[in-house]
């Protein structure tokens, strides 16, 4: 008997984990935070199953504590009885409601098992729609941008809920970033759109997300640019150049013995991210 927090991604119902489908699927009960949430829920399971919870929109942290302990008194029971589901949009870990309801349980239900089924986070959503690649030993950090907020200083950030574009875009600007803003990306509710004019998204909305990199950033990529056979004559190996087997020889000219091999694609490896302990 579990209580589910999971991931549905960033809102188009196909982009939900099999892992966090199948979660949905079995659960007794799955409730949702709002409106989005539940109509990305409900591609996957029936309404009746539904339990939708009501959080008031205020900054006041005792309404927000009393909201949440109601919240989890309505959800305990039955994560005790049976396997129940929270689902939030993004990640579950990621700048999601799900952190509240989980310290909530911790401090007034500490027997109910938890488990999270991690989903597409709006970060890597958002790199992907806006084509921005985060190569091997890039730096980005991610800064919420709420009421016109200009965070500044990372080289490249990912903003959150850019709910002032213009004014948040005045402040990036002089302090030397080029800003690429995008709404509703990968979300089949409401207008998707992609702009570097902060005044074609100036009216407020808490799913808009900014991509920012100083203007002067030098990526300089080991595969950045490859030579074709007009700069460097072709690349194709000769007909001599190979082994006594008729393999080509890997290194431009000296056949390679096997234990250099095994230290190529070792070291091949951890530069592509794939350095643990087993291969």
């Amino acid at each position: 008997m579990t209580l589910y927090g999971i991931g549905l991604g960033p809102g188009e119902a196909d982009l939900v984990t099999v892992r966090g489908k199948r979660v949905l699927e079995n659960a007794d009960v799955v409730y949702s935070p709002g409106r989005l949430s539940r109509s990305v829920a409900l591609e996957h399971v029936e309404e009746s199953k539904i339990g939708d919870l009501d959080f008031p929109m205020t900054r006041d942290e005792e309404k927000l504590r009393a909201a949440w302990k109601e919240a989890a008194a309505e959800i305990a029971p039955n994560a005790r009885a049976g396997d129940v589901a929270f689902v939030t949009l993004g990640d579950p870990n990621v700048y999601s409601t799900f952190g509240h309801l989980r310290r909530t349980i911790d401090a007034f239900h500490p027997d109910v098992e938890l488990e999270i089924v991690p989903g597409v986070s709006a970060v890597t959503a958002f790199a992907t729609a806006m084509g921005v690649e985060i190569e091997a030993g890039a730096g980005l950090s991610l800064r919420e941008a709420a009421n016109g907020a200009s965070p500044t200083g990372p080289d490249r950030m990912i903003l959150f809920k850019v709910t002032d574009a213009p004014a948040t875009h005045e402040g990036l600007a002089e302090a030397g970033y080029d800003v690429t803003y995008g709404r509703r990306l990968f979300m089949e509710q409401g207008d998707t759109r992609v702009t570097d004019d902060p005044t074609d998204i100036d009216e407020r909305d808490y799913y808009t997300l900014a991509y920012a990199e100083k203007a002067d950033l030098e990526i300089e990529a080991a595969t950045a640019a490859f030579q074709t056979d007009d700069e460097a004559g072709s690349d194709e190996t000769s007909a001599d150049e190979t082994t006594a087997d008729g393999e080509p020889v890997a290194d431009g000219g000296r056949d390679l013995h096997e234990d250099e091999l095994v230290s190529l694609e070792h070291t091949e490896g951890c530069e592509g991210g794939d350095c643990g302990g087993h291969r």
